[in-house]
Formats: structure tokens, sequence, C-alpha cells
């Protein structure tokens, strides 16, 4: 009986984990690295493939931006703000952030970053939408319970095809995937549904992987061997009707001072899919 309790305490805290990974993973990310150096979009109407971030508040959706910049500049940065004690949502305007590609250029995409869902207040659901479809300008400031009008001088009336979202991708930590609320989830779905209506691609990225499993906080490296991580996956899956490929483990860049290359590998993964995904979108319209 002791030795039962023990096995699935162990279990619940993320401990069993696969013989085999359960997602093939490379850990050289020098093809990953290039494929995003080397990426433009391919349609001359769209100068930056724009991807959209949305997701609870605390996923870490901000610390995701600040880590494919650490990646790619190859050091550890903090441009996009974050908060690691507040109970609602640090980000509090509608942003875009591109990321230097040397001192005189930019990669050609880029991070729309949103206030987080809550129960009652945060990111309005159909603000969201109407980002989607490009009218929502930056630096626009949601007010919760007042969506944006066409009359606010925040609304974009004519939105170009480069104004307009080419991915979205919910963020969710890992060890939260259980106890998000009813509220925000049905949220989370109605963004979805939205967009799938629309066309556009939709991916999901589940942070914090290491605080969620100890075996992954030990080795980054084990995060696909991980029996309660795949949980999680399966889990967000059926909550979201996000299809398991297009849902990634990623470990945002939090206490570390330096890059790591298995850290790296995840974010790569991830962000080369988004792209693809954004890419393919573009080519349809």
């Amino acid at each position: 009986m002791h030795i039962y309790m023990y096995i699935s305490y162990f279990t619940a805290m993320g401990g069993a984990s696969f013989s085999q990974p359960w997602r093939s993973m490379p850990w050289t990310n020098e093809e990953n690295l290039n494929f995003i150096k080397s990426y433009k979009p391919q349609n001359n109407d769209v100068e930056n493939l724009r991807i959209l971030l949305h997701g609870p508040v605390g996923a870490g959706k901000s610390s995701f931006i600040n880590s494919v910049e650490s990646v790619l500049l190859g050091r550890v940065t903090g441009r996009v703000m974050t908060d690691t004690i507040s109970g609602c949502s640090f980000t509090k305007k509608y942003k875009a952030f591109k990321i230097h590609k040397d001192p005189e250029s930019f990669y050609p995409f880029i991070f729309n970053d949103t206030m987080g869902f809550e129960q009652r207040n945060g990111m309005n659901v159909e603000d969201i939408k109407l980002a989607l479809m490009g009218h929502v300008t930056e630096g626009y400031k949601p007010i919760p319970g007042v969506q944006l009008k066409e009359s606010d001088q925040e609304y974009n009336s004519c939105p170009s095809l480069d104004d307009r979202v080419h991915a979205l991708v919910c963020v969710m930590p890992a060890d939260l995937v259980s106890l998000i609320s009813d509220e925000v989830v049905k949220k989370m779905r109605d963004v979805r549904l939205a967009a799938s209506d629309m066309g556009i691609p939709q991916l999901a990225i589940l942070t914090k992987v290491d605080e969620a499993c100890p075996e992954v906080k030990n080795n980054i490296k084990n995060v696909y061997e991980s029996n309660y991580l795949k949980e999680k996956v399966d889990k967000f899956s059926l909550m979201l009707g996000i299809p398991q490929n297009c849902i990634f483990l990623v470990k945002n860049y939090e206490s570390e001072l330096q890059t790591n290359e298995d850290i790296n590998g995840p974010i790569l993964i991830a962000l080369r899919q988004m792209i693809v995904y954004g890419e393919d979108f573009i080519n349809n319209l």
C-alpha cells in the first residue's frame, strides 16, 4: 500500500517517463535556426508574418517573446516586461514586437502580445477577434467589458493583409492545464472557433514544463519522455480541440543569465512551425 501511494504521488508530480520519447526531437539547432534566419514571406503584399499570442494571465506569453529574442540574439533579453507575482495581467496594451536581425534590419515576423484572459476581467474575446482581422492598432489599451468600436481612434477600418494575423498561438502553463477555469477555457475556445472561421492556423505552447515535471527540471531533454507532460498535452488537446502535433512544450528563459542550446531547441521548433503554418495561410489567401 505504501509503495502504491508513493508511485501514485511520484507519477502525479511528473516523475514517470516513457522508455522512448513520444515525439522525436532533434537536439541540434542549426537547421531550424538557418530556416528562421533565411525566412521571408513569399507573398509580396506581406512584409511581416504576424503571430498573435493569447491565453490566461501568467501563462508566459511575454516571456515567450523574450525567449525567442534571446535565442535569436544569443543572449538573454528582457525587452518585453513581465511580472512574477501579479494576479492580473501585467500586459495592459496590444503590442507588436519585432526582433533585430542585425543593427539595420528585423526578422520578417511580428509577435502581437495581448492582455491575459481572466474569469471576469482581462482581455475581451471580441477584441481578439477584431485583432485577428487586423482591426486593432498597436497601443490599444483594452477595457474589460468594453469592446473596441469602429468609431474609436484605435480601430483600423481598412486593414491590409500585412495587418491581419497569420498564425494564432495559445499559451498555457503546463502545470495549470487541469486547474484552468471553465470561463477562461470558454474564452480561448471562442477565439479558436473565430480563427477557424477565418482559416487562421492555430498552435499552442505549454510553458513552464520544468515547474510541472521534476525530470524535465533536471534535464530539459526529458521533455518529450515525460508521461506527466504527455497527459497534459492530451488533456489540453481535448480541452480546446487543437491537434496534438500543433502543441509544443517549451521552457522560457526566466532564471538563466546565458542562453542554452537545450532550452533553445524546443523554442526554435515551435517558432519554425508558427512560421510554416502562417506562411501556408498567407499563400492560400
